[in-house]
């Protein structure tokens, strides 16, 4: 059982629902994302989500564009995101940590050698933010030969069939896209969320975890 598997379930028992974290990696360097991610971990924040930086950005609006650039132009790479990880392990900070990115980051760093490096450094899970299951069985094997969970996403938009895709091929938890279009804070939460989660809950009891557009504790 993945340390974010352990942390759903324990959630479950206590009937609470968790809250999931994410900040880009490197902004404005990483050192203040290490404090964070221990901040996190002590205002007991469940998951972290970092972010690796990348220069085209597809799903992700202004706030972490920019967020990216940043990180970016302060020379933050995949490695070093690595890097931080396995620091953050080395003075044991126990949150699962998910790193959060796009696909052509995974395949120039080499499917195989991200899987053994990310297990390496201690990342619990990765979500491929463009990687649909269907062209992602690559992927799948080489996380799965080094226990990392595999994290898709799921939108309003998804058909069953791609609901029942994203439903056998995640593990750790699914990501509910509560809304269409990019990341950024919204003042209301879209009316047929609801009804995402529950086509999705027909289909398996992977813990759900909906992001896009949150910005108030309610």
């Amino acid at each position: 059982m993945s340390q974010i598997t352990e942390r759903f379930a324990a959630l479950r028992t206590r009937n609470e629902a968790g809250l999931v974290a994410f900040i880009t990696a490197g902004d404005p360097n990483l050192e203040t994302t290490a404090a964070l991610v221990c901040e996190f971990a002590r205002v007991g924040v469940d998951v972290v989500e970092l972010g690796v930086p990348f220069s085209d950005p597809l799903a992700d609006g202004p706030t972490i564009q920019a967020a990216s650039e940043r990180a970016l132009k302060a020379g933050t790479t995949v490695e070093g995101v690595l890097s931080l990880v396995s620091g953050l392990r080395g003075e044991g900070v126990t949150i699962p940590i998910v790193l959060m990115t796009y696909y052509n980051p995974m395949l120039q760093f080499g499917l195989e050698r991200f899987a053994q490096a990310c297990a390496g450094a201690g990342v619990d899970g990765v979500i491929a933010t463009d990687l649909p299951p269907e062209e992602g069985s690559r992927w799948i094997a080489a996380a799965r030969a080094h226990r990392l969970d595999t994290i898709f996403l799921l939108a309003p938009t998804s058909t069953e069939a791609r609901v029942e895709a994203v439903a056998k091929a995640t593990t750790g938890f699914i990501y509910c896209v509560a809304r269409l279009g990019v990341t950024g804070a919204r003042d209301t939460v879209p009316e047929e969320l609801g009804d995402l989660i529950t086509r999705i809950r027909k289909h398996t009891s992977t813990p759900i975890a909906a992001g896009f557009g949150f910005s108030q504790p309610e």
